[in-house]
C-alpha cells in the first residue's frame, strides 16, 4: 500500500490555506478596498494593478521549487498575522495610511504561511516581497519626489525637442509649443512611470535566470530608465498637443504611458542578450537554478 509522504502538497492543505486567506481578507477588507480605490482614482498609484499579476508570474517561473517545499503549519505565519493586525489597527486609529494598508497585506500573507509553512516564504521570497508595491506611497513622499522630477523632466523635454528642431518655450515647469501652453509635465512628472517601471524591472530581474549582481544593477538603474522613458513619451506627446487635435493628444498620452512598459521590458531583454553575446556571465542556465 502506497503511503502519503508528510509535508507534501495536497488539495486539503491548499483549500485550508485558501480559506484562511479569505478569512484574513474579509477581516481586513477595509484596507484592501482602500488600496484598490486609491489605485483606481489616483493615476500615480495605478501601478498597483500590476502587482498581483507580477506576483503570480514570479511564482510560476519558480514552480519547480514547489516540489522541494515542506508544507506544514508554521508559527511564523501566526507571527506575521499578529504583526499585520497590529500595524493595520495602529494605522487605522492614527491615520497612518501606509501602516493601515501594509498591515492588511501582511495579514493575508500570514494566513497563507500559517498553513503552508515558512519554507514557501523562503523559496518564493521575491514573489512575496513584490507585494510591498501594493502599499500606496504616502502623499508627502510623492510630493518630495515629484516636484524635482517635474523640473528635471521639463528641462530635458525642452532640450530634446529643440535638438530635434521643434522649438519649445519653458516657464518653470510649463512648456509651450506652437504657441500653445501644455501642462502635461505636472500630469506626467514621471512618478507613475517610476513605480511602474521599477515593478517591470523587478519582474524581469527575478523572472529571468540572472546573477544577483545583474539583478542589483537592473534595480538600481530602473529609476533612471523610468525618467528616460518618460522623456521619450513626453516629447511626441508634447508635439501631439502642439500640432494635433486635443482628443487625439489625450488618447496618445494615455496609450504612450502603458506602451513604455513594453518598451522598457524589451530593452532589458535586449541588454541581457547583448551581454550574453559578448560572453559576459549574466545568469544561470538551468531552470531549477534560475531564481
Amino acid at each position: 500500500m502506497r503511503r502519503t509522504l508528510p509535508y507534501r502538497w495536497s488539495a486539503r492543505k491548499l483549500a485550508a490555506a485558501g480559506l484562511l486567506a479569505l478569512i484574513g481578507l474579509l477581516i481586513t477588507i477595509d484596507g484592501w478596498a482602500d488600496i484598490f480605490h486609491i489605485a483606481w482614482v489616483d493615476e500615480e498609484s495605478s501601478h498597483i494593478f500590476l502587482v498581483l499579476p507580477i506576483c503570480a508570474w514570479l511564482i510560476w517561473v519558480r514552480r519547480l521549487r514547489l516540489r522541494y517545499c515542506q508544507v506544514k503549519p508554521s508559527y511564523v505565519g501566526v507571527a506575521i498575522i499578529a504583526l499585520g493586525w497590529a500595524m493595520s489597527s495602529f494605522g487605522y486609529r492614527n491615520a497612518v495610511q501606509a501602516l493601515f494598508h501594509g498591515g492588511s497585506v501582511l495579514v493575508v500573507v500570514g494566513c497563507v504561511i500559517t498553513v503552508l509553512g515558512r519554507d514557501l516564504l523562503l523559496r518564493f521570497l521575491p514573489a512575496f516581497f513584490v507585494l510591498v508595491f501594493l502599499i500606496p506611497v504616502p502623499g508627502r513622499i510623492r510630493q518630495k519626489v515629484s516636484i524635482p522630477m517635474m523640473s528635471t523632466t521639463a528641462r530635458i523635454t525642452q532640450t530634446v525637442s529643440e535638438y530635434l528642431g521643434v522649438p519649445v518655450e519653458r516657464s518653470g515647469n510649463q512648456l509651450s509649443i506652437n504657441g500653445k501652453p501644455v501642462g502635461i509635465v505636472e500630469a506626467c512628472n514621471g512618478l507613475r512611470m517610476v513605480f511602474a517601471l521599477v515593478l517591470v524591472s523587478y519582474a524581469f530581474a527575478f523572472g529571468e535566470p540572472l546573477r544577483n549582481y545583474v539583478r542589483l544593477i537592473i534595480l538600481i538603474a530602473s529609476p533612471i530608465s523610468a525618467m528616460l522613458c518618460n522623456v521619450v513619451r513626453l516629447v511626441p506627446t508634447l508635439w501631439a498637443y502642439g500640432f494635433a487635435h486635443e482628443s487625439f493628444a489625450d488618447q496618445f498620452h494615455n496609450f504612450a504611458g502603458w506602451a513604455m512598459l513594453g518598451v522598457a521590458f524589451l530593452t532589458l531583454m535586449g541588454i541581457i542578450r547583448l551581454l550574453r553575446w559578448a560572453m559576459i556571465p549574466v545568469g544561470h542556465y538551468t531552470l531549477a537554478a534560475s531564481v
